[in-house]
Parts: structure tokens; C-alpha cells; sequence
């Protein structure tokens, strides 16, 4: 019950939404009634998303759903007008750009509660056929003239002529959806509608039904129709001009001008709600403008007049025939098979050519329902006919017989390139399976292959052996650059001891402190044509000497490096220790010739001895000093370092 109830409510909720949101939009302060329906409906049209489909549209519906073939007066029920709007809005869509949808079931939910509030009022669940075609065809979108077109062929016999009670039914029925909007007092159905459009001593023909319908004024019960279509022209027409009573600088839709007051427009807004200023008054007449001149076409508009060059205008709609076109025969469509295949043919071409002739030469009326069943019959029948006339017509013996061969020809060239298509198809998939195997190899294939995981076990333990050696190397080639930096600093600082000795003592001799001065350490020659390369990274917290030295050069392996470095300290230690020698036998050579001196008896002199055995010390600390820089070098060049054990190369 609670569930029943519920549904109930959401129901009733989405019969008023539609009039719900026309109620928001404030309709009812038009102080016209005509208008005041037009954009009633206008509204609803829109809503309902009926504006974007046409009439032809609309009629192409009806045949699809069968509405065509069924009585005016065949009811049908909720479900089935249900499918026919659904059919409507889904072929729609289908037309429409992707950009452009709409929704379709929203759509459908406010039509179908509208249709049943104007047209089942009572309750009954059920509509006429010619209700349904006649509001569908009121309210959707395309040319006035089309749908006058299309109401008159529901309401006119064989002959041409309106049936003047199928136009009462009609008016009965397009004037419930000016009740529908609340609109009835102005536009409710009377007994006296028909008399009102009509005299009923005339025959109506088609040209006489479009010419009162679409007159200026229209007839009373129907002037809603075409201001309705007015309304959907100007929605978008733009006039650049003030309005006289709220001072809007353009207007947009209609524009309202009073033929009494001097240059007093109104936008539509102000006329619809009786909006007056100044000497106008709503008393006075107010002429309806659609679209907006210049003045420089008002002007040669004027001047053409004058001349008479103004084309006369033209006629609303154009001219149709008064008497329709008859109902095609369709006694002579299906031929006997008796007749010979000659004499067939060529009634087949003759029925081309006569209904080809038809087409062409005849003007475009809306055909009626009658008519247009009777053309699909046609097609019907001649597409039958065709599709029985293999099995059914006689051939002679030599045809059927070739036509024999060709079909099984045919038959077995499709067989066979079925069984090519199946083969392909399968191999594809195998390869699809073999190339997704490979590429996600399952657990129990690994537990098959245990020497391919053994191999890979192996590589990854050797792969991180050759990472932690290499990390070793790093950091003793590292070690060893400190070191070096540490043995050229030493190096450095003897240099400037010997030159300051040098400079001091008076005794030494211009070649010799020549000699003493150290030279630069330059590279080996072994090594001379592969120049080396130090990363920055494995120099970091080396001086700059060591830096210099192995700066350039493009990179080398860790071994050459370490080779190189060592022979270029060698040899300049090699260089440092023979000066030293050197001047040591310098110092022994002074130190006897001085001691022969002495013995000679020449002069004594107290500063000698204390002066050799100076420079005895002297180059006995230089000597211990070099040694063991020689010793690490030694160690150095065999790839051993002394501070840490373990390590190797």
C-alpha cells in the first residue's frame, strides 16, 4: 500500500510538473487573451521539445505506428500512444547532432500527461485516432501551411471537398488544448465554431480552406494558431530601438508602434502587459512589426512606391489544383504468369514509365491517407512479385539449366570462402593466445624450468658482487686520491724549504740552486697517449692539485688511472731524490775541502764545522722525509693501500 501510494504521488507530481513551471513563467499578466494562449502553448511546444520536429516528420510517425490505416473514431490506449511518442522523440534524436540531444524520457513523460490531461479528462485511459494526429499535428514544429495542408486531406473526401462535420471534429479537438492551458472561456469549442469559418451553403475546396485560415484576422476560435507561429519566428528578431515606456535600448521578438502618437514604440513585453506613459493611451491602435528597416530602406521603399516599382505581393500560398489527383489502380500491378516473359516485361516498363511520367509531371499534393496506402501496396506488391517470379515464372530449359550452374557455382565459391574466413579466424585466435601466454608467463611454468630460475638466481648474486666491488673500488681510488693530495703537499712545501735554503746560505752556487728547484709532476709516458678522466664525484675531499691533474682527458677504467697517477709521482720523487743526493755530495765535497784546508794550516775557522754539520742534519731528515713517501709509492704502483686492509684491485 505504502509502494502503491507512493507511485501514485510521483504520477500526479509529473502530471503537474509541466504546468507547474508554466504557472513560474508568469503568463497570466498578458493582458490579452490571444497572446496570452499563444505563448501558453508556445511553451508547452517548446518544453515538449515538439518544435524540432516538423510535420513531415510527424506524418512519416503516424505510418510507422499504423495510424494511417486505422478509423478517426479507433481508440486507442495509453501504452500504445506511449510507443507512438516514443517513436517520435527516439527518431528525433537520431536526426540530431550529438551536441544537440535531448531527453528523450523526460520528453515522453511531459507530452504523454499532457495529451491525456487535454484529451482524457475523465479518466478513461484511452484517445481517438484522429485526436492524436490532430494535436501532434497542431503542436509540432514546420510551416503553417503544411499542417492546414495535412488537416485538410483528414477532412476532406476522394472529390476534393471538406466534409464539414470531420471540421467540426477537428475544431472540437485542436480547441481543447487552449482549455487545457486554462484558456477556455476566450477558446472553448461552441456549436457555432464551424458556422463562424465557413458558410455551410459553399463547397470548401483546399485553396478557399488555406485562404480563410491563414487571412488577416484569421477566424475568431482559431487566431491563436497562426500567432503562434509568429511567435516562434521572432524569438530571436533583434530591433534597434528604445522602448517608449521602460527605456530598454533594443527590443527583441515583436515591436509595437502606435499609429496616433508620433514615434511611440512599445517592445512586446510593454504591450502584452498594457504598459502606457505620456498621451498614449491602450485605447489607441498599435500596428505589429515582426522585423526592423532603416531608415535608408524605408526611404527607397517609399520612392519605389511613388514610381510604381513596388512588385505587387504575393499571395500567401501558392495555387493548388482544385480537383485531386485519382487513387492509382492497382488491378493491373500483379500480371499473370501465363504471359510470356517478353510481353511481361514490357508491361513492367510501361507501368515505370506511366507512374515516372505521374511523378514528374504532376504538381506536389498532399496526398490522403487512401492514396498514399495505395502506393505502398504498390511497392509491396511489386517487390513480392519479384522476389516469387525466380521460383514461379516459366524459363526455358537452357536458362534454368545455366542459372543452375551459376547458383551452384556461387554456393560453392561462399562455402569455400567461409571456410577460409573460419580458418583465418581460428589462427588468429591461436596466435592471440600464444602471444598472451608468452607475454604472462604463469607460476607453474616457472616451477618447470628450475635451471632458467638457478641462471637467474646466479646473475643477480654476480650482478650485486660486481655492485659492491665497484662501490670498493670507488672508495679506496678515492682514499688513494687523498693520499696523493697529501704526498703533493709535502712535495710542495720541501720545494719551498730548499729554495729558501737556497736563497740563505752564501756558499751555494747558481747551478745549484737550479738543480734543487723542484720540478712539476708530469705524466708518464707510458701513459702519454691515453689521456685519463676523474669523475667529480670519486675526487670529492681531493685538493685541487690532484683535481687539475686528472681533469681532462676522456674516461678511463680505475686501474689506468691509479697506473698513471703512481708513475707520475714516482718520477717525481725519483727527480727530488737525486737533487737531494746531489747536494748532499755537494756538502761532503766542501766539508773535506774544508778539512784539508785545516790540515794545510790555513786560517781556522770557528762557523765550518758547526755550518757542515747543519747541512748534514739537513739532508739527513730530507732523506728519511722522501723515503717513505717512496715506500707508499712503491705500494701505490703495486695497487696496495697501506692504511686499510682487505681491500684489492
Amino acid at each position: 500500500m505504502i509502494e502503491e501510494s507512493g507511485k501514485r504521488r510521483r504520477t500526479m507530481a509529473e502530471k503537474r510538473q509541466l504546468f507547474m513551471e508554466m504557472r513560474a513563467q508568469n503568463f497570466d499578466v498578458i493582458r490579452l487573451s490571444t497572446y496570452r494562449t499563444a505563448c501558453k502553448l508556445r511553451f508547452v511546444q517548446k518544453r515538449c521539445n515538439l518544435h524540432l520536429v516538423d510535420i513531415w516528420n510527424m506524418i512519416e510517425a503516424f505510418r510507422d505506428n499504423g495510424l494511417n490505416t486505422l478509423d478517426h473514431n479507433t481508440e486507442i490506449n495509453v501504452s500504445r500512444l506511449e510507443t507512438i511518442i516514443s517513436s517520435i522523440y527516439y527518431q528525433l534524436n537520431k536526426r540530431l547532432p550529438s551536441t544537440h540531444q535531448i531527453s528523450v524520457e523526460q520528453s515522453i513523460s511531459l507530452l504523454l500527461n499532457f495529451m491525456i490531461a487535454a484529451y482524457d479528462s475523465e479518466g478513461h485511459g484511452k484517445l481517438t485516432v484522429f485526436s492524436v494526429k490532430a494535436m501532434l499535428a497542431t503542436m509540432c514544429g514546420g510551416k503553417i501551411l503544411d499542417k492546414l495542408r495535412y488537416v485538410f486531406s483528414q477532412i476532406s473526401d476522394s472529390n476534393g471537398l471538406m466534409i464539414f462535420t470531420k471540421f467540426d471534429q477537428f475544431l472540437r479537438e485542436v480547441l481543447k488544448l487552449p482549455t487545457a492551458v486554462f484558456e477556455g472561456p476566450s477558446f472553448g469549442y461552441t456549436e457555432h465554431s464551424v458556422r463562424t469559418c465557413f458558410p455551410q451553403q459553399k463547397k470548401i475546396m483546399l485553396n478557399m480552406f488555406l485562404d480563410t485560415l491563414m487571412a488577416d484576422p484569421p477566424p475568431q476560435c482559431l487566431v491563436w494558431l497562426p500567432l503562434m507561429h509568429r511567435l516562434a519566428h521572432v524569438e530571436n528578431v533583434f530591433h534597434p530601438v528604445e522602448c517608449s515606456y521602460c527605456r530598454c535600448e533594443s527590443m527583441m521578438g515583436f515591436r509595437y508602434r502606435c499609429q496616433q502618437c508620433h514615434n511611440y514604440q512599445l517592445c512586446q513585453n510593454c504591450f502584452w502587459r498594457g504598459h502606457a506613459n505620456g498621451p498614449h493611451s491602450n485605447q489607441h491602435q498599435m500596428k505589429e512589426h515582426s522585423s526592423w528597416k532603416s531608415p535608408a530602406k524605408k526611404l527607397s521603399h517609399a520612392i519605389s512606391k511613388s514610381f510604381g516599382c513596388v512588385p505587387t505581393r504575393e499571395p500567401p500560398h501558392p495555387v493548388f489544383p482544385e480537383q485531386p489527383e485519382k487513387p492509382l489502380d492497382l488491378a493491373h500491378i500483379v500480371l499473370q504468369y501465363g504471359l510470356d516473359a517478353g510481353s511481361r516485361l514490357a508491361d513492367e516498363h510501361a507501368l515505370i514509365a506511366s507512374y515516372v511520367n505521374r511523378l514528374q509531371n504532376g504538381t506536389r499534393v498532399l496526398d490522403s491517407p487512401s492514396r498514399l496506402d495505395e502506393e505502398h501496396r504498390l511497392i509491396a506488391r511489386y517487390a513480392a512479385r519479384l522476389a516469387a517470379e525466380a521460383g514461379n515464372a516459366p524459363r526455358p530449359p537452357t536458362d534454368l539449366g545455366f542459372n543452375f550452374d551459376a547458383n551452384k557455382q556461387q554456393r560453392q565459391l561462399i562455402a569455400e570462402l567461409e571456410n577460409k574466413n573460419r580458418e583465418i579466424l581460428q589462427e588468429i585466435q591461436r596466435l592471440r593466445l600464444e602471444h598472451e601466454q608468452a607475454s604472462q608467463p604463469t607460476p607453474e611454468k616457472a616451477q618447470q624450468n628450475p635451471t632458467l630460475l638457478a641462471e637467474l638466481r646466479l646473475l643477480r648474486q654476480r650482478k650485486d658482487e660486481l655492485e659492491q666491488r665497484m662501490s670498493a673500488l670507488q672508495e679506496s681510488r678515492r682514499e688513494l686520491m687523498v693520499q696523493l693530495e697529501g704526498l703533493m703537499k709535502l712535495l710542495k712545501e720541501e720545494e719551498q724549504k730548499q729554495a729558501a735554503q737556497a736563497a740563505g746560505s752564501p756558499h751555494s752556487s747558481p747551478t745549484h740552486g737550479a738543480s734543487r728547484s723542484m720540478p712539476m709532476p708530469v705524466r708518464s709516458t707510458s701513459a702519454g697517449s691515453t689521456p685519463t678522466h676523474v669523475p667529480q664525484d670519486s675526487l670529492a675531499g681531493v685538493g685541487g692539485d690532484v683535481q687539475e691533474a686528472f681533469a681532462q682527458g676522456t674516461r678511463r677504467n680505475l686501474r689506468n688511472d691509479l697506473l698513471v697517477a703512481a708513475d707520475s709521482i714516482t718520477n717525481t720523487m725519483s727527480s727530488l731524490v737525486k737533487e737531494l743526493h746531489s747536494a748532499e755530495e755537494g756538502e761532503e765535497e766542501e766539508a773535506e775541502k774544508m778539512q784539508n784546508g785545516k790540515d794545510r794550516g790555513n786560517e781556522h775557522e770557528p762557523g765550518a764545522p758547526l755550518h757542515s754539520a747543519r747541512a748534514w742534519g739537513a739532508c739527513q731528515r730530507a732523506r728519511h722525509t722522501s723515503r717513505p713517501g717512496c715506500r707508499g709509492l712503491q705500494h701505490a704502483r703495486l695497487g696496495f693501500r697501506q692504511p686499510k686492509e682487505g681491500h684489492f684491485l
